[in-house]
């Protein structure tokens, strides 16, 4: 789930976003790009060559190898949030969208190079995180009566299956590769932690166990890692990811055990919503923040 853009910062204080990318098993981190304003979670382009991000309501290309940004024309789709993927052929993005008539986020496709948008979720809110690797259905956090919890739709629309019905808050639920699993953040223990369950919602197995709140796990393309962000315990409630705060991004085995911190900055809220691997599932990237 996302917050609106306006809550970011201070008041009187504006914000600069670097984009980063960041080796998986060294650590090493490399500046891409910084900007003057609020952007946010970036995913991958299948083909390596592009991150999309979003800002300001719309989403962006930007191109590694110029290292230059490019608006994507989304149509009436001006108020898209920081959930945001792509199709499994990499021709179209799932953005969710704060509608027009009501403020609700619901989910659209379109095409991935710009056109208009094609409501998949008559029903908000809705916050999409995940697209199955057949490109058939897509995973979503959804209020509905006044409980969030994880639901599954056709790509194309129809009739949304929900899948968790546990008191507290499910989260950012995305398909291991094999489609096999989905993979998501809850805080029925206590803590927010990181669990997996199986496509259909059974058999939910808890993956962290620590003394922190851990959010939205990113599976990496090969499957063997999962890479998820984390607050310390104190600094936040187990149900909030708010922006401005010191966090880590973490790693670890997808058939779980010890996890492992690749990275510490300022950020949260907007800095890894999405799944952010690349796609020779050797690097992520993310958005770090400072105020000014």
């Amino acid at each position: 789930m996302d917050i609106q853009e306006e809550t970011r910062s201070p008041a009187g204080q504006g914000v600069v976003s670097t984009l980063e990318i960041i080796e998986a098993e060294t650590g090493k981190r490399t500046v891409l790009a910084e900007f003057d304003h609020l952007i946010e979670a970036p995913n991958w382009t299948r083909d390596g060559w592009r991150l999309i991000y979003n800002s300001g309501g719309h989403l962006f290309s930007f191109d590694l190898a110029s290292r230059t940004s490019t608006r994507i024309d989304s149509g009436f789709a001006d108020r898209c949030n920081n959930d945001h993927v792509l199709s499994p052929d990499n021709a179209r993005l799932a953005v969710s969208h704060h509608t027009q008539e009501d403020g609700l986020s619901r989910i659209y496709t379109f095409p991935l190079n710009g056109g208009q948008p094609t409501l998949v979720t008559p029903l908000g809110p809705s916050y999409l995180h995940g697209w199955s690797p057949d490109g058939g259905t897509l995973a979503y956090c959804a209020e509905r009566s006044g409980q969030y919890d994880l639901y599954t739709l056709p790509a194309a629309g129809g009739v949304e299956t929900r899948l968790t019905d546990t008191p507290g808050l499910d989260d950012g639920p995305e398909y291991s590769p094999d489609g096999l699993h989905i993979w998501f953040n809850s805080v029925r223990t206590g803590l927010m932690q990181v669990w997996r369950m199986n496509a259909d919602g059974s058999e939910p197995v808890q993956m962290t166990f620590d003394e922190s709140n851990n959010w939205f796990p990113h599976v990496s393309p090969d499957g063997r890692t999962v890479a998820y962000l984390s607050y310390r315990k104190g600094d936040v409630a187990p149900g909030d990811h708010p922006a401005n705060k010191h966090v880590e991004i973490r790693t670890m085995s997808s058939a779980g055990g010890d996890s492992r911190t690749l990275a510490k900055l300022f950020g949260g809220q907007g800095t890894i919503n999405v799944n952010s691997w690349s796609p020779d599932s050797r690097q992520l990237a993310f958005v770090s923040y400072r105020l000014t």
